[in-house]
This record gives C-alpha cells, structure tokens and sequence, in this order.
C-alpha cells in the first residue's frame, strides 16, 4: 500500500448500478468525472455491517455533496448484481434502500489492487477514500482498517479546504472549516495564528 496524494486517479471501467437502479457494463471513472470533483469510497462487502452504516451516512449527506459538484462513486468486489440486490432490501433487513449514488462492481479485483487498499488476507477493499479534484488529482485519502467506520463529515470538511487552497492559495491550519480564515505560507501569517488560536487548537 502506498500514497496516491498528488496522482491521477487510476482509471477503470466496470460495471456499476446508478442511482436510479440501472446496470451498466461500462462505467468509466475518467469520463464520468471529467473535469469535475469526485469521490471514490472503497468498502468490504455488501450485507454486512459497518458498511450499511456508512453507505446510508453518504446517502443521508448527498445534498451536501451536490451542492459542491462532487460525483461520489462507492466500490466494492461485490457484483453488480449483489449491489442492485443489496439496494432492494428494505434497511429494516439490513439493506441499503435507493441510496443516491454510483455503485461499482470490482468482482475481478483489478480497482482494489491498483489504488493499493486490497486486504491482503481476505482480498476484500480497506475502508478507503479517496478525494479527487476537477484534474483528477488525488488531493487526500483516508484508509482504516475493516472494523472501524469513516466520518463522512470530515471527508466534506477536507473537500472545502482543497476548494479553498485551490480558490484562494492560501492553507488550511488545523481544525480548520469552511468560513475560517487560512494561513499565507510566512511567518508572520503562521505567528499571528498561534497567538491567537494556541488555546483553541
């Protein structure tokens, strides 16, 4: 496993359910997102249980998502036959509902394997994440272990400080959330801010 940061998102195509419930054999990560934000979130496998928990948190935060134009698109070496399954059972058995975002199928491992979050004992995905910019940069992943759920809040929060740096080239110190102020890369911009916000950090 080794860091992307600062590298085009390794394409691939497969098949995906879309958020309206069709399968697809062809979806392309590269067209899909051409020139627009995305995010790409690994996960084990469907019907288990961890995953419900953070494909619903995904689900319930898609209008923050929309509102920055950030495609998101989850992957797992399920089929897309086990997606479309898993978005049909009521979430009161363990299912997912008509969650509003892309579902990619890896069953032959190749995407797993070339973003590096293949579990090297069960093959399936880490709980990964990564946050591509409209060149198709990566600018931030985040990988945990199996058992252990992401927050999808931060995930939004990093997107605004990728936007920030992009938009106005300054940085964004710790804690930092969108309508703070960010730091210019001197001295005297880092001093002021550690007099000030030392006992808040």
């Amino acid at each position: 496993m080794s860091t992307l940061v600062g590298k085009k998102a390794p394409d691939f195509t497969s098949s995906a359910v879309l958020p309206d419930g069709e399968i697809i054999n062809n979806f392309n990560l590269t067209n899909y997102i051409a020139n627009k934000k995305a995010l790409i979130f690994f996960y084990p496998f469907d019907f288990t249980f961890v995953c419900p928990t953070e494909l619903l948190a995904l689900h319930n935060r898609m209008e923050f998502f929309k509102e920055r134009k950030i495609e998101v698109i989850a992957v797992s070496i399920d089929s897309e036959h086990t997606h479309k399954a898993w978005r049909e059972t009521e979430i009161s058995k363990g299912g997912i509902g008509n969650v509003d975002f892309n579902m990619v199928a890896d069953v032959k491992h190749e995407i797993v394997k070339s973003y590096g979050v293949e579990h090297p004992d069960i093959g399936a995905a880490f709980r990964a994440s990564f946050l591509v910019d409209k060149n198709g940069i990566i600018r931030s992943q985040i990988i945990n272990d199996l058992p252990i759920g992401r927050n999808i809040d931060e995930i939004i929060r990093t997107f605004d400080a990728i936007e920030f740096n992009d938009k106005y080239g300054e940085v964004c110190p710790v804690g930092w959330q969108k309508g703070d102020k960010g730091l210019q890369t001197n001295n005297e911009s880092i001093a002021k801010f550690l007099q000030e916000q030392f006992d808040k950090i």
